[in-house]
């Protein structure tokens, strides 16, 4: 077995229902309290493996992620697996703590493990780019030219199903990803970081992203989309810029929708 395959394995088997199951009632007064979520759509997610794709919002408190894992739990349980790729280095930070909770470090070993095993994967193409992009931009669909998650899908053999979420880039005013900072700061070459965000919270007022202020109480919306099988609608040799190029128009345009339908900032 390839040593990639064997530690993908390893990691899917951290996944403890048990433990999901104690986790997910905790996370509920933060998701569907201070936050207000709504999501709408997921009983349409399609049984067995699923690569979820999703815009990322947030910044250094990106709440999409428990929204999302607490209204899959709602409609499935804790049975059905579900898995989300997070960053190495948060990985190998707090592995005791995610690894149980279906997190997996982002590579495409791991997800194309998950989801031959017939779970539902979570990916955030955009990464650390997409989740500190400006407030202005906060109803924007930007992945960075990123399309692996394309070629995953087509390589696994699973539908891919679009996630969108407004309101994560009111949690905090974010004025720039400062990524020419990060290229001075070598934080590119230090923390695989192609950012220095800059933001205005609270308490601290006008900080790099990465200090922890509070987050505002945004009200978070997310819809999940009909899924997408790119071989039956693309072909049977589908062209992963024309795949990617189809399901960020069709999460822009439920973005878009759900920004037009938010009366006001925060309060949603």
């Amino acid at each position: 077995m390839p040593a990639d395959e064997h530690a993908a394995r390893r990691w899917l088997a951290l996944r403890d229902p048990a433990y999901i199951g104690r986790l997910m009632p905790l996370l509920r007064p933060a998701v569907n309290g201070y936050f207000r979520s709504e999501v709408h759509g997921m009983d349409t997610v399609p049984d067995g493996g699923v690569l979820m794709v999703s815009n990322h919002s947030g910044g250094l408190v990106p709440m999409d992620v428990p929204v999302v894992a607490l209204a899959f739990y709602d409609q499935f349980g804790a049975q059905r697996p579900f898995h989300v790729l997070a960053h190495d280095g948060l990985m190998l930070a707090a592995k005791s703590l995610l690894g149980p909770a279906g997190f997996l470090p982002a590579s495409r070993a791991n997800a194309l493990a998950a989801l031959r095993a017939g779970a539902t994967t979570m990916v955030f193409p955009g990464g650390d780019y997409d989740v500190f992009r400006p407030t202005c931009a906060g109803a924007t669909i930007d992945f960075a030219g990123r399309t692996g998650y394309v070629r995953t899908a087509l390589e696994a053999g699973v539908p891919i199903v679009p996630v969108v979420t407004i309101g994560g880039q009111e949690q905090f005013l974010i004025l720039s990803r400062g990524e020419g900072l990060a290229r001075a700061l070598r934080l590119d070459k230090l923390l695989r970081l192609g950012i220095a965000p800059v933001i205005v919270g609270f308490p601290f007022g006008l900080t790099s992203g990465f200090v922890p202020n509070l987050p505002l109480p945004a009200k978070l919306v997310t819809q999940v989309l009909p899924a997408v099988y790119p071989v039956e609608e693309f072909g049977a040799d589908p062209d992963v810029d024309a795949v990617d190029a189809a399901i960020r128009a069709r999460m822009q345009i439920a973005l878009h929708e759900l920004a037009r339908r938010r009366r006001f900032p925060v309060l949603g």
